[in-house]
């Protein structure tokens, strides 16, 4: 089986020192990425640890596909414990920093304890250099990108860096990468603001060797030649599919379609698209660079979860608007999503739907944490009473687009994630829409009968994410490509997701979640004996916890 290569560096920030470990019986069983992320915190972090406290880990890791040449593989993983869900949580960005990240000869980097002053710490493969930045408290994304590339030379696709949100403790708070990609979802940013770390940068000329075989390059051509919508509308593509099935979230959740849908949909960002973006050696191009010169607006995106977020939910049928909202996440340094379904909350509070002033001028609040801003920062799970509206959370998570009151299959997936209401975790919508063949397709009524097939995506998609690769290769990636590709059974490898999934249940269960926290604010058909079967299928107990006897070695 191919996996990653190269030692762990673990930076104490506490101590301002740094050493290096060798793990290659981890890397063995668990490839890379999140896997390698998730076994590393299930060792090293106490389970009772406070998310924002020193003992908290952030561990960055990339996959034995980042040494390849191909598409789909510029990504890379982030794992901690989640300020936003209590629970251990990762997070995987696009981009360009995963080679750069590779270039060090690391296959994973922590950082461990709290500095005692702000600082980025510039990881080298032959030296780390902790460089205290106290005059950029405060700073945005982007002014701490033009500090380090004024000053060092170093572009932002070396950079992994926070905003004030991060500095704040915003629990959606985002690590952002390459200025606009983001580790998103569940708050890492917060636990690096806490750390006091404004940034990390990568560079080094110490690739792993890892040999991996030619026919990389047919996936590679395969995604350069496809004619496929996303290569135009990225995920915005399906809006108006979700809206046509009744499975678009409006006015925050209590509308599951948007009339104004057209001013938001994927030809209206389309239509503001300037060029090509992509990820690093990445041909399939689905990137969303866009701008409106008439009102100075330039962002990239936005993605179908966010146009969901600051549009339908919020009540906004202009792209412009989503635009500028997406930007001012990017910049200060926010889960987008989180941010547009939080804001949307308070709109519903306010009666103010659609109100795009308000909305620009909340999302600022937030991020700085001032007047009603301090409040939202909390997330919606912990501010939903103060605002009198519904807690629309899975395990303190805000949902995602897809609809999981028309999509059950998907509804289910939220309710069992260990993240909470991602969408990504199994990526269950695409069978139910379906965005799939059809011998692969899955009615999108009922739960009974999904577990297996839920099973199956949580542990692809936990693969993906330890491989490297990227979600959206699921048209170019077969279980035979798959063979090829790692040098192992198909079935293997999709044994590391399951042993990836098991550890952060086992993790979660310790810090008290069990069956009741797999709930969801709505209902859905024989859902308690669908969890019965879920739990069957993972050979789990039927109180949603890990039996230790089962327990990965």
């Amino acid at each position: 089986m191919i996996q990653s290569a190269g030692p762990l560096l673990t930076v104490d920030l506490t101590a301002g020192e740094t050493h290096t470990e060798e793990i290659d019986g981890i890397l063995e069983q668990y490839l890379g990425g999140r896997g390698v992320g998730t076994r590393l915190a299930h060792e090293r972090i106490p389970f009772d640890v406070d998310p924002l406290g020193a003992e908290n880990r952030l561990v960055f890791s990339t996959g034995p596909m980042q040494a390849a040449q191909t598409s789909f593989t510029g990504r890379m993983n982030c794992t901690g414990v989640s300020p936003l869900t209590d629970g251990l949580l990762s997070s995987n960005a696009g981009g360009f920093m995963s080679r750069n990240f590779a270039d060090t000869g690391y296959s994973a980097v922590e950082l461990v304890g709290e500095s005692d002053e702000l600082v980025i710490v510039h990881v080298r493969d032959d030296s780390v250099e902790f460089e205290a930045v106290p005059d950029l408290t405060g700073a945005t994304v982007p002014e701490t990108l033009d500090y380090l590339e004024a000053e060092h030379g170093i572009e932002s696709d070396q950079t992994a860096v926070i905003g004030p949100a991060g500095e704040n403790a915003v629990r959606f708070a985002s690590i952002m990468t390459s200025a606009e990609r983001a580790f998103g979802r569940g708050g890492l940013g917060a636990v690096m603001g806490a750390k006091n770390v404004k940034g990390i940068t990568f560079a080094g000329d110490s690739p792993p060797d890892i040999d991996i075989p030619a026919m990389q390059m047919d996936i590679h051509r395969e995604a350069a030649t496809a004619d496929h919508i996303m290569k135009r509308q990225g995920t915005v593509s399906v809006m108006d599919l979700a809206n046509e099935v009744n499975g678009l979230p409006s006015y925050y959740f209590s509308e599951q379609s948007f009339a104004g849908v057209e001013g938001i949909n994927g030809d209206a960002v389309e239509s503001k698209k300037y060029k090509k973006g992509t990820c690093s050696a990445c041909a399939f191009a689905c990137k969303l660079p866009t701008r409106d010169e008439e009102r100075g607006v330039e962002t990239e995106g936005p993605e179908f979860e966010v146009a969901m977020a600051f549009g339908s939910n919020s009540g906004v049928d202009d792209i412009v608007d989503v635009m500028q909202s997406n930007e001012l996440c990017d910049r200060l340094g926010m889960d987008a999503i989180s941010a547009g379904n939080t804001v949307a909350a308070y709109l519903d509070s306010e009666g103010a739907f659609g109100d795009t002033e308000l909305i620009h001028e909340t999302v600022e609040q937030i991020a700085h944490r001032e007047g009603v801003g301090d409040t939202l920062a909390e997330g919606i799970d912990r501010c939903h009473d103060d605002l009198g509206v519904e807690n629309w959370t899975v395990k303190g998570m805000d949902f995602a687009a897809h609809e999981g009151r028309v999509l059950h299959g998907q509804g289910l997936s939220y309710a069992v994630a260990n993240r909470g209401a991602d969408h990504m975790y199994a990526t269950f919508y695409s069978v139910e829409y379906p965005l799939v063949p059809d011998d692969q397709a899955v009615a999108p009524e009922g739960t009974l009968g999904k577990a297996d097939v839920l099973v199956e995506r949580e542990n692809l998609m936990a693969l993906n994410d330890s491989g490297v690769v990227c979600k959206f290769s699921r048209d170019f990636m077969t279980p035979e490509r798959y063979e090829q590709l790692f040098d192992a059974d198909f079935e293997d490898l999709l044994a590391v997701g399951a042993r990836t999934v098991t550890l952060e249940r086992h993790f979660n269960n310790q810090r008290g979640f069990d069956r009741a926290d797999d709930a969801l604010p709505y209902e859905l058909p024989s859902f308690e004996a669908a969890l019965d079967e879920y739990y069957d299928a993972r050979s789990w107990s039927d109180d949603g916890t890990v039996p230790e006897s089962t327990l990965p070695v």
